[in-house]
């Protein structure tokens, strides 16, 4: 791989003189990610006819086992998963369908699938949630699609996902330990084991670039986290549903900067990186200034949680 400190490289010379890093990674990938299936972790014997065609039983509120906020955050995570048809034609325009590219999107996209598969299927056995609901909020945020504000730039893309893949780890290991449910917490294990194998491909993806384009990938890195949104940030409700799981301590501003972000970046080791240029170094020094400004907001808003929480206590 050769060096750029000064010109930008175009979207094209990325993709090629990262091709061999893909390859790598791919192989790596393919050698460690192991084989499971939806089916075996969802309690099938538990499932019954629901209303409609069929003569069932109509979904009831009692039928839920699950508290509240799990519920909530599982069905953010299954309708984050569901869009995976936008994910998939955003990188396969992107990064291409051929060569090690284009067999990295594909075996991503089938990995990724079974995520919400098994997800609804185990909702659904269990009645969980309300099934109607569930399919019309389906409906409508995958009618809206997703796109972000990077997805025409591969360096911010592969920013992009390198976080986004470890907040997405994290947030189905935590709703699992907040189901309550032993099943549910394995299944959500698996799915989170997925994201993490993913964020390491795109996690050592971007660190190659740090050595090939040091200043570009460094103003990718700080244009996608002072911009940061989940990818179900569509979702109807997106905004109240994320205030109750922050409350919950499944994901919050402090595991979002000091799990997902700080880790990331010390893996890059971006504080060291060498040959920046002047907007490189300019990317640095915000970075710096957001990951601050995190800290701060993360503090206020753990004091006002600890506050709520004494306040509820004390009734």
């Amino acid at each position: 791989m050769t060096v750029s400190n000064t010109q930008p490289l175009s979207q094209t010379a990325l993709l090629i003189e990262l091709e061999p890093v893909v390859a790598k990674n791919l192989d790596r990938h393919l050698g460690v990610a192991k084989e499971w299936f939806p089916h075996e972790y969802v309690p099938w014997s538990e499932g019954r006819t629901f209303d409609g065609p069929l003569g069932g039983e109509a979904w009831a509120s009692e039928d839920s086992k699950l508290p509240d906020v799990a519920r909530t955050a599982l069905v953010v995570n299954l309708l984050t998963e569901d869009n995976l048809p936008s994910y998939h034609h955003q990188i396969a325009t992107l990064f291409g369908r051929d060569g090690s590219w284009g067999t990295w999107v594909h075996r991503w996209t089938a990995e990724e699938a079974r995520h919400g598969t098994a997800i609804r299927d185990y909702l659904t056995v269990t009645r969980a949630v309300d099934p109607v609901a569930l399919e019309r909020a389906r409906m409508v945020h995958m009618s809206t699609g997703y796109s972000n504000n990077h997805d025409d730039e591969i360096l911010h893309s592969v920013a992009y996902v390198s976080f986004q893949e470890l907040a997405t780890r994290i947030s189905h290991r935590n709703t699992g330990r907040a189901s309550g449910d032993p099943l549910c917490e394995q299944l959500l294990a698996k799915v989170a084991a997925d994201e993490n194998l993913h964020m390491v491909f795109y996690r050592n993806l971007l660190g190659a670039a740090l050595e090939l384009a040091p200043s570009q990938a460094m103003r990718a890195i700080t244009d996608v986290v002072t911009d940061f949104q989940m990818p179900g940030n569509g979702i109807e409700g997106f905004a109240r549903k994320s205030v109750a799981i922050a409350l919950a301590g499944i994901y919050d501003l402090r595991q979002h900067r000091d799990e997902v972000l700080v880790p990331v970046l010390r893996n890059w080791d971006v504080w060291n990186v060498t040959g920046l240029d002047a907007d490189g170094e300019a990317a640095r020094e915000e970075l710096a200034r957001h990951l601050d400004d995190l800290e701060r907001a993360a503090s206020r808003f753990e004091e006002k949680r600890d506050a709520r929480q004494a306040k509820l206590a004390n009734r």
